[in-house]
């Protein structure tokens, strides 16, 4: 629809609104009642003749994605869904510096090598969750196109654009001045790589999780000052992890990543606290909210389901369904190939059963694994270990048997 066919947003437009801004912390700029087109995102949707260019930058720091980086993800999703084209950015030039936001210590820099491998498994672990069939639906840049090539001249020229008072603004930079940490020069020039991306491919739309707003502010002053119109920024909530308590992290060891096999992402899910259900349907499914069953327990079971069959299939999600189930009822030995495996290989024999929890990753060191065992919380084959010496001379009477603790990790024993 053209400017001159409307000045106010249809129905239609309304109603893929209402989609699009689900799960929304904040738009910025955000003024309903404006008639200016550039602080009203519903006018520019209703007044636009063209997709809108929706970009999302994501840095290959690491290997593994988890549920709480598919977020703006999915939201990216959701304007494709309607019609516009989305942008999504390899960051692996900025990678190679890490986003500073959130840090109180420089990150390390990445290799080159290393942030291409990162960037190969990112793109994997994303092809469930975006279309990238539809042609003119999907761009993947990698910001090195345009970063690598800039010259001194217009580095200068970026650096103009922004004073050590406004960067010591951000939240991460001024906590670490009053602690008195090193600010290196290279993470001011983080900041402004990102928001040139924007300018690099004319963003109208920039999604990024609430502790995002510093850099997309910077990519609307960027596209200004290059004489380009100012783009929206959509940010959306950082989730919770699974304990309830802080931010999605692996290191916190309270995540579910993209990668996992479905009986782990299941047996997770179906423990998710009653107090973040409802923030997980609404930011990680497309499931009707006014629609989910009223009992806890059930929710939890609907929410495990539907995400691992986003990510696996409906197929691998009933088997882990099925798998959990036999798991809880003590029946190991009929869960099958669902459970994630771990070679007997990397133990040397004789060996305590603390030290291959350890080893395993089942538990973070020998020390977790013999309290675990004296806690009452490790079982093979279901059947509960109260031994924290116990010790196996060879693998031979291993293979094949469940190794659990707690209700949701576990490997089988191989070769």
């Amino acid at each position: 629809m053209t400017a001159s066919q409307s000045s106010k947003p249809t129905q239609e437009t309304l109603h893929y609104l209402a989609w699009l801004y689900r799960g929304i912390s904040e738009i910025f700029p955000d003024r309903p009642d404006s008639v200016d087109a550039t602080e009203n995102l519903a006018r520019r949707l209703a007044q636009t003749d063209r997709p809108m260019r929706v970009k999302l930058g994501i840095d290959p720091t690491g290997a593994d994605i988890h549920l709480g980086h598919s977020i703006p993800v999915r939201k990216l999703r959701a304007f494709q869904d309607a019609g516009h084209t989305a942008i999504l950015i390899i960051g692996d030039f900025t990678a190679r510096i890490g986003d500073p936001t959130g840090k109180s210590e420089v990150r390390r820099q990445l290799t080159t090598e290393e942030v291409a491998q990162n960037a190969q498994t990112y793109l994997d672990q994303v092809r469930p969750i975006l279309d990238f069939e539809t042609p003119g639906r999907l761009e993947i840049r990698y910001n090195s196109e345009w970063l690598s090539l800039l010259s001194l001249e217009k580095i200068l020229e970026l650096l103009s654009t922004m004073t050590v008072g406004q960067m010591l603004a951000k939240e991460g930079f001024a906590l670490r001045y009053e602690a008195e940490n090193p600010i290196y020069l290279h993470e001011f020039l983080y900041p402004l790589m990102q928001g040139y991306d924007s300018v690099a491919v004319a963003a109208d739309v920039e999604l990024g999780g609430t502790d995002q707003k510093f850099n997309l502010a910077v990519g609307r002053d960027l596209q200004r000052h290059f004489g380009q119109t100012p783009q929206f920024g959509i940010l959306t909530p950082i989730l919770i992890g699974t304990d309830g308590v802080q931010k999605m992290s692996k290191s916190l060891n309270n995540y579910v990543g993209l990668s996992e096999d479905p009986l782990t992402m299941y047996s997770k899910l179906e423990k998710t606290p009653d107090s973040l259900l409802e923030q997980y349907f609404e930011l990680l499914t497309d499931l009707p909210l006014e629609t989910l069953p009223e009992n806890p327990r059930d929710r939890q079971k609907l929410l495990a389901k539907e995400i691992v069959t986003q990510y696996r299939g409906k197929e691998a999600a009933e088997q882990a369904q099925q798998a959990a189930i036999t798991l809880v009822q003590g029946d190991t030995k009929q869960t099958g190939a669902a459970v994630p495996e771990f070679s007997l290989a990397a133990v040397q024999f004789p060996a305590k059963l603390f030290y291959i929890l350890s080893t395993s990753g089942l538990c973070q060191s020998g020390g977790e694994g013999r309290r675990q065992i004296q806690g009452g919380a490790v079982r093979l084959d279901g059947d509960r270990i109260s031994d924290a010496n116990l010790s196996f001379d060879s693998p031979d009477a291993l293979y094949g048997r469940v190794l659990q603790v707690g209700k949701n990790k576990f490997v089988r024993l191989v070769a």
